[in-house]
């Protein structure tokens, strides 16, 4: 663990001097809440069954605010954490760490460890700066929003992780990451409510992981309860891209 700790500490100083991992961890997410939030406001229309619906009875800025907080989560792992690891294939880091007596262990476990700190700084802000700019309502339920933040995490990390570990280019790692990135944030809730969208829509959100933790987030946030099922499904995505990262993991 120790190792793992110094070179996570290492990898942060590394990761501040990068201004694109910076933007699309941060600025992006921070962006579509602006918009999206300034659009639609946070009136609560009572009367209108539909409406009621869609936004699951709450107004729409605090509908988003947990969804924002998913998709830091899922920028920080589908994003930043499979660019760093191809990009230190192809540099040939990956392979000073194994002359150096790195375990895979130690080098996956540093790059999560830098991924949840991401995370959670994102998702602080996003909570801070909704909160003070538009009044959103805070978490109904700390302790199970904290989990399911924290499920949500491993499972992106792990998400991430599979991508550095089997494709074999930055480059390849970007497209693919910016494509699994924004058709999540399209079709999980992150962008158009789910309500609105076509069943076939809907059918394919729900093979999406950020779908899953988007409504265990929400549920928990809104005070709707543990949408257990959700949080099943996302614990299956966290552990099978675990199992597949190590197991193809490729150290050049």
């Amino acid at each position: 663990m120790k190792g793992v700790r110094k070179l996570a500490w290492v990898e942060v100083k590394l990761f501040v001097r990068e201004p694109f991992a910076l933007v699309v961890a941060f600025a992006f997410p921070f962006f579509m809440l602006f918009v999206l939030v300034g659009v639609f406001g946070n009136e609560v229309e009572t009367t209108d069954p539909e409406a009621m619906r869609v936004w699951r009875g709450v107004g729409p800025s605090d509908f988003y605010v947990s969804t924002y907080v998913g998709l830091v989560v899922a920028s920080a792992g589908l994003l930043t954490l499979p660019l760093r690891l191809a990009g230190y294939r192809e540099a040939g880091v990956l392979r000073r760490y194994r002359a150096a007596g790195l375990s895979v262990t130690v080098v996956l476990g540093a790059q999560v460890l830098v991924c949840a700190g991401m995370a959670v700084a994102g998702a602080v802000g996003i909570v801070t700066t909704s909160t003070l700019v538009y009044g959103t309502a805070l978490p109904a339920d700390w302790a199970l929003t904290v989990i399911a933040a924290a499920i949500g995490v491993a499972a992106f990390s792990s998400i991430g992780l599979f991508l550095g570990a089997v494709l074999p280019t930055a480059r390849a790692v970007q497209g693919t990451g910016l494509a699994l990135f924004f058709a999540m944030m399209m079709l999980s809730g992150s962008g158009p409510p789910r309500g609105v969208l076509t069943d076939s829509m809907r059918r394919f959100s729900d093979l999406l992981p950020l779908t899953h933790l988007n409504l265990l987030l929400q549920d928990a946030w809104l005070g709707f309860g543990w949408a257990t099922t959700d949080a099943l499904i996302t614990v299956g995505f966290l552990a099978g891209s675990a199992v597949l990262a190590v197991r193809f993991f490729r150290w050049e």
